[in-house]
């Protein structure tokens, strides 16, 4: 399963395949289905068909 357009806006955790093995996590508000804002202003782009596992997490 994957994030869809009815999340946009919300504060996610990915869980992505890393492709030298292993995996890396990215934390933000979603923007799109394939982009997420961190904190810091950055803008991660990643390719869906890698998440590994995805979840919304609550904002405090």
């Amino acid at each position: 399963m994957q994030p869809s357009a009815a999340q946009v806006g919300v504060r996610v955790s990915i869980r992505l395949h890393d492709p030298s093995g292993g995996f890396r996590d990215i934390l933000g508000i979603l923007e799109s289905e394939n982009t997420v804002r961190k904190k810091d202003g950055t803008v991660v782009t990643f390719d869906p068909a890698k998440i590994a596992v995805w979840k919304i997490v609550p904002t405090k």
